[in-house]
């Protein structure tokens, strides 16, 4: 088939070159257009964009989609499917109905659970044990499509969304890879999703990263789910002290009497949580280096009980 590759993120790279190894012809890619990052505000490609440009893909960066921005592209290219992974945008209906087997998106969650731009963090935020790809026919909602094919991971208990963002790349890959087929062949029944198990997973803010050692299993989720961005965090003797890991089930006993209050311990910071106790073991103070929390403990002695804020 003829495929309009749509994708913006590193996420979406692995795909896009499964997509190019196979029998398949990638006949354009849309992505989102440059942007200045970093502190000199420098313009950045997107990962997407890069790729494409190494095996000399057309690249189109439109600024909008509305209005039949894209209908040029689109009566150009003439291609068969569309095909989408975190593109980033939502596609108008004129886009989604142009090719004849329409528009596919692989979103990372096993649908309806996880909608939205963070479906991958949200997962582990909230403890899941399990998520995977959802390839979708699309339709003019936010992930409210037909599914079509699925297939499942778990999620280690200890796992970061960083870490589970580098193990869904390949995954989104595979699924599409072996759903094209069965489209093209038009052996997959879609499958409405079930809106009351629908869940929302919204993308993430600095202002959610804040810890309230309310409960020590949501604190530890909640440190993984930030890894690597915004990074979960809390106060030290006024400074902000990023928290990159920790764990719960500690073996030492020894922790403060009240809620929200540290001390030093041989295997870490011990935190008294609401529920449970929480033991921070990778920590960044403000203006300093990301360390053990041993480490840290070494420059900044909790020898009595401090409280976090």
């Amino acid at each position: 088939m003829r495929v309009l590759f749509f994708g913006t993120p590193d996420i979406a790279v692995p795909t896009l070159r499964a997509l190019c190894d196979s029998e398949h012809e990638v006949c354009g890619v849309v992505t989102q257009p440059d942007k200045r990052q970093g502190r000199k505000m420098e313009l950045k490609f997107p990962a997407v964009k890069e790729f494409a440009l190494s095996r000399e893909l057309p690249v189109y960066q439109p600024e909008r989609l509305k209005d039949g921005a894209l209908n040029p592209i689109l009566e150009k290219l003439r291609p068969d499917l569309l095909v989408v992974i975190a593109y980033g945008r939502i596609l108008p209906d004129d886009v989604l109905n142009f090719a004849p087997y329409g528009a596919i998106n692989l979103h990372a969650s096993l649908l309806p659970k996880y909608r939205g731009a963070g479906p991958i963090q949200w997962a582990v935020i909230n403890g899941e044990r399990e998520t995977g790809v959802t390839v979708m026919q699309m339709d003019s909602g936010l992930d409210t499509g037909d599914m079509l094919y699925t297939v499942s991971t778990p999620i280690g208990e200890e796992e970061t969304a960083g870490e589970l963002f580098e193990r869904m790349a390949p995954l989104c890959a595979e699924a599409l890879l072996t759903a094209l087929p069965k489209i093209e062949r038009r052996e997959l029944t879609p499958k409405k999703q079930e809106e009351s198990l629908a869940s929302y997973a919204p993308m993430l803010s600095k202002e959610m990263a804040k810890l309230d050692f309310s409960d020590a299993e949501r604190c530890h989720n909640q440190i993984r789910g930030m890894n690597p961005w915004p990074v979960a965090y809390t106060f030290y003797r006024g400074k902000k002290l990023k928290v990159f890991a920790a764990r719960t089930g500690c073996t030492s006993s020894i922790a403060p009497d009240r809620q929200g209050y540290a001390i030093g311990t041989p295997e870490g910071i011990s935190v008294r949580c609401g529920k449970g106790i929480l033991l921070l073991t990778e920590v960044q103070l403000e203006g300093g280096k990301r360390m053990d929390a041993s480490a840290f403990l070494m420059g900044h002695p909790m020898d009595c009980a401090e409280e976090l804020r």
